[in-house]
């Protein structure tokens, strides 16, 4: 890519320090944090690491533009002075996939797409000097964002959502996005070197990225990009040399305690082949057990987990003994820590105990905490055992 652009990572709503400092660990400047998203500068080569490397953004987005538009003209003669050609081919295929609209005049997003696509046409017609446009390259679908009359404009890179490593074929009932999965555990302490267990591991997610992390394995290694195909803008080369970096990073031969639980043992299979799928199988010890089952011999553990909501109204009766149950268990495992993300308002009640921590984060549009029950650390000359 020409030049440095602005890049624009969305992320769930309450995680955004947590893409910032991955953002700042990749090496690149921070230029803003908003709800929901970073937005970060970077070239061609940003594009393929960010999309490779970043855990816990749900995308990434090359800028075209931002402005204020109260009235759709204000709307299509600003979409229309964005320098378009110089992002997308003439043969390439545009359209505006998606526009979201908070607080503003403008809060139809079928009439924005509408407008801001006869607007990109206009503009390069007359940079092409021509009246037709074949659309048979590469896709370059662009995305909105309106807040408070405010708009912004990025093309898309991805593609697929950056949640979709390649690894998930079978899930469960309610699974956690992997993008959320990874940010979770990066808000706790747990390292390598300690022990991980999910009770409630249904396919298997929290373990398999942590197996990842430990493994320093990049999530997007097993997927393509959208941007693969932008060779007006990024060379095929670039693509390459980043994942040549990906695998020379990854060491999956590393020895590390991580354990799934879950009831069905149908549950388990689709674990274990989610895990052998994102090559960390031989690195997590998936088992069929109850939550009133959970133990572990050695002391300073980690629980994080991802326990039923009771979104149906037959689960919910359930919900008070199961929590109390999974209370019982950590008490039990008294040097450990525990944390639990779950939209269920009386999570502590039942489990016995207030959180040290919490943490509002949307999963979605579902209001959800993040529930944080601090162990002690380690004495400092066990911490190589723990």
């Amino acid at each position: 890519m020409k030049g440095r652009y602005e890049l624009i990572a969305p992320c769930h709503f309450g995680l955004e320090a947590v893409l910032k400092r991955e953002i700042i660990d990749l090496g690149y400047d921070i230029t803003q944090v908003e709800d929901g998203r970073v937005t970060f500068l970077g070239d061609g080569e940003a594009v393929c690491r960010a999309n490779v490397f970043l855990r816990t953004a749900e995308r990434v987005l090359l800028k075209a533009g931002s402005f204020r538009a109260e009235t759709f003209e204000e709307l299509f003669q600003n979409t229309k002075a964005i320098m378009w050609e110089e992002l997308i081919p003439k043969d390439g295929r545009f359209w505006v996939a998606k526009a979201s609209s908070i607080k503003s005049k403008l809060f139809s997003p079928s009439d924005i797409q509408r407008i801001m696509k006869k607007a990109m046409v206009e503009r390069m017609k007359t940079a092409y000097k021509t009246e037709v446009f074949p659309e048979t390259g590469s896709s370059y679908p662009v995305r909105v964002f309106l807040y408070k009359d405010q708009v912004t404009v990025g093309i898309d890179t991805s593609g697929d959502s950056l949640h979709k490593r390649g690894y998930r074929t079978l899930t469960s009932k309610a699974p956690i996005t992997e993008t959320l999965a990874a940010a979770l555990i990066m808000l706790t302490p747990w390292k390598k070197d300690r022990i991980l267990v999910d009770p409630f591991c249904g396919s298997g997610t929290f373990p398999i990225e942590a197996a990842m992390m430990a493994a320093n394995m990049a999530p997007g290694m097993n997927r393509s990009f959208l941007a693969e195909d932008w060779g007006n803008l990024i060379s095929k080369k670039c693509w390459y040399d980043v994942m040549d970096e990906a695998n020379e990073l990854a060491d999956d031969r590393i020895d590390v305690d991580i354990q799934g639980y879950d009831i069905d043992g149908d549950i388990i299979k689709a674990a274990r082949a989610n895990a052998e799928s994102a090559g960390v199988g031989h690195m997590i010890h998936f088992q069929q057990r109850s939550v009133s089952a959970l133990s572990h011999p050695k002391k300073y553990g980690f629980i994080i987990t991802n326990p039923p909501y009771g979104e149906r109204i037959e689960e919910k009766e359930n919900l008070p003994a199961l929590y109390r149950e999974f209370g019982e268990r950590v008490r039990a495992l008294d040097s450990w820590s525990a944390y639990l993300i779950t939209a269920y308002e009386d999570a502590e009640r039942y489990i016995g105990r207030k959180a040290d921590k919490n943490r509002k984060i949307y999963n979605g549009m579902m209001k959800t905490y993040f529930y944080q029950f601090l162990g002690p650390k380690p004495p400092a000359r066990n911490r190589e055992q723990a």
